[in-house]
């Protein structure tokens, strides 16, 4: 059994997780997703993490149109950050980055609703690319 030693990109993840923090606390929860990606966009760079910003996915299956779906960052070449502004989030979101997890071949995503009063981010793994 694993333990809270072997948590995926541990540094970097709680690293993250504080500037979600920061962005939320800083915004507030009635911002829209690009101004809460322009201010982890500043944050980032301000804290020297390497980064790229609505990345194109690949097509899942060969009609769908090329461009449609974009992560919102990928952080250190490692972790996928979504970001929503809703209500609550569901399972289409959960099952949203494991598509994107498994189409950039990587191996923990985080996903973060900003419209919640206590922010918590959920730390999502590909669970092809884990070994338990």
């Amino acid at each position: 059994m694993k333990n809270y030693q072997d948590l995926i990109y541990k540094e970097l993840s709680f690293k993250i997780v504080g500037l979600l923090y920061t962005v939320h606390n800083e915004l507030g929860r009635n911002c829209n997703e690009k101004q809460y990606g322009d201010k982890l966009e500043e944050l980032l760079k301000s804290n020297g993490i390497l980064y790229e910003r609505e990345l194109v996915i690949p097509p899942s299956f060969p009609s769908e149109a090329k461009g449609r779906n974009k992560a919102d960052f990928i952080v250190d070449d490692k972790i996928v950050l979504e970001f929503k502004v809703k209500r609550r989030v569901g399972r289409v979101d959960f099952y949203q980055l494991q598509r994107y997890l498994r189409a950039l071949n990587k191996k923990l995503g985080i996903l973060v609703n900003f419209q919640q009063l206590n922010l918590t981010p959920k730390r999502i793994l590909n669970s092809d690319k884990i070994d338990y």
